[in-house]
């Protein structure tokens, strides 16, 4: 019989609070809506330092030099049986704030602000799943309602996010009605805009929910006043952007802009390579004296087998090495990995990284050069900002995401950004270069239908320019095969197609390096054993 494990109420995996509930995203706890604060509100005592140095450099181009370190998500340190809810380990996590800021009764449908002093927080705990806002003053017979969050809010491309104007747009703009009472009623049981009204009991006007959508809908919102709520502030500059209203937890309501890299060996020597992998506390150590003293409290476990002289040369080494280049320099996350996969042989095996190249099908024999099964991998992510309503997966690189419409993460420069790391195993498949070369030089006329297509969605949009982050017919050619490949993995190896997934290695001959032809299709876990291998035994 297993074991019982106890899952705290709002206990997440570190993924996911990158890809999933990060920074400025919407959580629903069990009776209250909170949105993820911002980093300057995080205590990273509890976090662990992630070293991936290529990761930090690609981090430093994209947001600002002065990032210093990638952290985990602070992590209470684990523990069996009751845990007291006034130690203070209860109190370590990732801070969240109620939003939105106006509730509603379910039972007389009142709806008003926080800040009205009409509902009341009602904390426990013992048993924090019910800490909930209630309407003690609700006609309701018996124990009084739990408040719900109020379902419609106000964001603008640009990522600012408010409550709903719901005064404003009951009234249809100014108002003399000095006290007003609003309610949220429903006339059907569709849960559709139009059979949602509100009303005010001050004055009794109302209108329906249905008029805040549509063209004309849209274009009597009020401007977008800026507002960051995950930052408890307001934008400096006055926004543009059209406000158009948005569902508390719509798809579109927050994107996570990611950065990752394959910790992949990038040194020659094991002892280079392991100071490359230990970086972030390497470069704390300033003199022999330091390194025997870091040594000595376990601080820098991995060399523990090496010489205290060769470990102080190679840290001097690396640090001369990292004087040299500015940050910025290191933006090409890809082509290091593609050196390694392309050339497995010379590759230097690790506890995070092992391959081992197989002959590929005989039928794709003259199509396929290499087929390396990836045994072991390490990804880490981190998280650089956030958009609502356009999504930065649609474009082939982060980078070329506008970045007025990129949502800082923290009040001030970050020095550090939240990270995490998963493990696990895939397959590599490199396609020979010149079919490769001929078939695109072939589809011509079909690359400028989809540069045509690329050119109009980014005009909807309102991007410019319109030809920009055009990936080519190369690409396309390599992802619509990772797609189809993920399909046939997916009926064959135990992992659902959603839990597969792509990294496409596409570059055209020229300028900026050597051709790339190739995809990784992997599946990884937070878990340190990774995966279990169904991906490999394919191979």
């Amino acid at each position: 019989m297993s074991p019982r494990t106890d899952t705290k109420v709002g206990e997440m995996r570190p993924s996911q609070l990158l890809f999933s509930f990060g920074v400025g995203a919407t959580v629903d706890l069990p009776n209250i809506s909170a949105m993820v604060m911002g980093l300057d509100d995080w205590d990273t005592a509890n976090s662990a330092p992630i070293p991936e140095e290529r990761l930090l450099a690609a981090v430093r181009a994209q947001i600002g030099g002065q990032v210093e370190r990638l952290l985990s998500p602070p992590l209470p340190p684990e523990a069996e049986g009751f845990t007291n809810p006034f130690d203070s380990r209860a109190g370590i996590g990732v801070p969240v704030a109620p939003f939105p800021r106006w509730i509603l009764c379910p039972y007389c449908r009142l709806l008003a602000p926080l800040k009205s002093d009409l509902f009341t927080l009602k904390p426990d705990p013992f048993r924090p799943d019910r800490t909930a806002y209630v309407h003690e003053n609700c006609r309701k017979p018996g124990k009084p309602p739990v408040a719900l969050p109020a379902r419609f809010l106000l964001a603008c491309e640009r990522g600012h996010l408010d409550d709903f104007p719901w005064v404003s747009f009951v009234h249809r703009g100014e108002t003399d009605c000095s006290r007003p009472l609003l309610r949220l009623r429903e006339r059907g049981v569709s849960g559709e805009a139009a059979d949602i009204l509100v009303a005010c009991d001050t004055c009794g006007t109302a209108r329906p929910m249905s008029a805040a959508f549509g063209v004309q809908g849209r274009s009597e919102m009020p401007p977008c006043t800026a507002r960051l709520p995950h930052l408890r502030t307001y934008g400096e500059d006055l926004c543009e952007a059209e406000a158009r209203p948005i569902l508390l937890g719509a798809s579109n309501l927050w994107f996570p802009v990611a950065l990752s890299t394959l910790a992949v060996p990038t040194r020659s020597d094991p002892l280079e390579q392991l100071v490359e992998d230990n970086w972030t506390k390497a470069k704390e150590v300033t003199s022999l004296e330091v390194l025997k003293a870091f040594k000595a409290i376990s601080q820098l476990g991995a060399f523990a087998g090496y010489d205290d002289a060769k470990v102080w040369a190679a840290i001097q080494a690396r640090r001369e090495g990292s004087s040299q280049s500015s940050d910025g320099e290191v933006l090409d996350l890809k082509g290091p990995e593609w050196e390694v996969f392309s050339r497995p042989e010379s590759a230097e095996l690790t506890e995070d990284f092992r391959l081992r190249r197989v002959d590929p099908p005989e039928a794709y024999g003259g199509s396929i050069t290499d087929v390396v099964l990836v045994e072991r991998l390490r990804e880490v992510r981190a998280l650089v900002g956030f958009t609502r309503i356009g999504s930065p997966g649609d474009f082939n690189d982060v980078a070329e995401f506008p970045l007025d419409r990129q949502v800082p993460v923290s009040r001030r420069p970050p020095r550090w950004v939240p990270a995490s790391e998963v493990r696990g195993e895939g397959i590599f498949i490199r396609f020979d270069e010149t079919k490769v070369s001929a078939w695109c030089d072939t589809a011509r006329v079909r690359e400028q239908e989809f540069l045509a297509a690329h050119r109009q969605w980014r005009r909807m949009r309102n991007i410019d320019p319109p030809d920009a982050g055009f990936p080519g017919i190369r690409y396309v050619l390599l992802h619509s095969f990772a797609h189809a490949f993920i399909r046939q993995l997916a009926l064959s190896s135990g992992y659902t197609a959603a839990s597969i997934r792509e990294r496409i290695y596409s570059r055209d001959p020229g300028p900026r390096g050597e051709p790339m032809a190739g995809v990784l299709l992997y599946t990884a876990a937070p878990d340190s054993e990774g995966t279990l291998g169904g991906l490999v035994s394919l191979g």
